[in-house]
């Protein structure tokens, strides 16, 4: 029998946990009458089938027989190279992808934040810096959420005990810093409209962590309006996908989570968003600012519309 786990795993745990527990469970040798494998999906949200036929696979074995079963299995049905390699390094590969993003996502996120107190617009330092050979700074934004990138540079880091790793725990720290500066900045465009944090309706809008999808999972809006609400705001969420959850109601009716407003913080790039008649929206609001986690919207053009504007790396406003 073939076994395989597609899970993502911290390094050492094939070997140290999954082998004993399924030969104990199983009252069966592996390598011997079960074959193991390793092979750590790689899916997106919105994209899982696309994703589990079309991306390259990286398939754990530690024996030959397992190898061959694993890569006859997965050829079945992934187009892409399978590359085979043995359970540990496999279990490093999976999480060194996520926590590489983690610490791309972090340093554009740090040069937003720079950019914000030395006034430039940090996604314009981003197209001009990757006009320079072998650059790709990331964008930054209102913070990182989903099922893989907030727990799996952990998973990197915690067996490496003598390393004592500090960049990929560092990137965390910072990523997970980027809800509180949206508060912060709510705080300040409130303040620069005329009104303080306490007692004012703040509209968020988004709360799934990916745009133009309903997953929720480590969303960064959660702890963005538990720092509202710790403020003295009254929080109303609007999401064109994602349903309520305890403590957490999401408004469907745009208009109504806007009506009476003080301050509109986006935090998910919708494309709903994109195309909203803001005019009209801030007629029915009391006081006019807009905090943009995303870059959903051009500065100026807002302005020009009588309102305030803050956002991540938005150092000019």
């Amino acid at each position: 029998a073939l076994v395989s786990i597609e899970s993502t795993l911290a390094p050492g745990t094939m070997e140290g946990f999954v082998r004993p527990a399924l030969e104990r469970a199983s009252r069966r040798t592996v390598g011997r009458d079960l074959h193991l494998v390793h092979c750590p999906e790689r899916l997106t949200a919105g994209k899982l089938l696309h994703h589990l036929t079309e991306l390259p696979r990286v398939l754990g074995a530690n024996d030959r027989a397992a190898l061959r079963k694993g890569l006859a299995f997965y050829a079945r049905f992934v187009k892409a190279e399978i590359h085979p390699t043995d359970w540990t390094t496999a279990e490093v590969v999976k999480t060194a992808e996520n926590a590489y993003w983690d610490v791309q996502i972090a340093f554009a996120n740090e040069v937003a934040l720079i950019s914000e107190e030395l006034g430039v617009d940090a996604y314009h330092v981003r197209e001009l810096v990757n006009t320079c050979p072998y650059r790709m700074m990331l964008i930054p934004g209102a913070g990182v959420g989903g099922h893989c990138i907030p727990k799996d540079p952990w998973l990197l880091v915690s067996p490496a005990v003598q390393t004592k790793p500090q960049l990929i725990p560092t990137a965390r720290e910072v990523n997970d810093f980027m809800p509180r500066r949206m508060a912060r900045l709510v705080e300040e465009a409130l303040a620069a409209a005329g009104r303080k944090i306490k007692g004012a309706r703040v509209a968020v809008l988004g709360f799934a962590y990916r745009e133009n999808t309903d997953d929720t999972r480590n969303t960064p809006a959660k702890p963005m309006i538990q720092e509202l609400r710790r403020r003295g705001a009254d929080v109303a969420i609007h999401d064109p996908f994602a349903r309520s959850e305890r403590g957490y109601a999401v408004l469907r009716d745009v208009k109504a989570a806007l009506r009476g407003a003080d301050c509109v913080a986006i935090v998910t790039a919708h494309d709903a968003y994109r195309t909203l008649d803001l005019k009209a929206l801030r007629r029915g609001m009391r006081h006019h600012a807009i905090v943009d986690g995303r870059n959903v919207y051009a500065g100026p053009d807002v302005v020009k519309m009588g309102f305030v504007y803050r956002g991540i790396g938005k150092g000019q406003f």
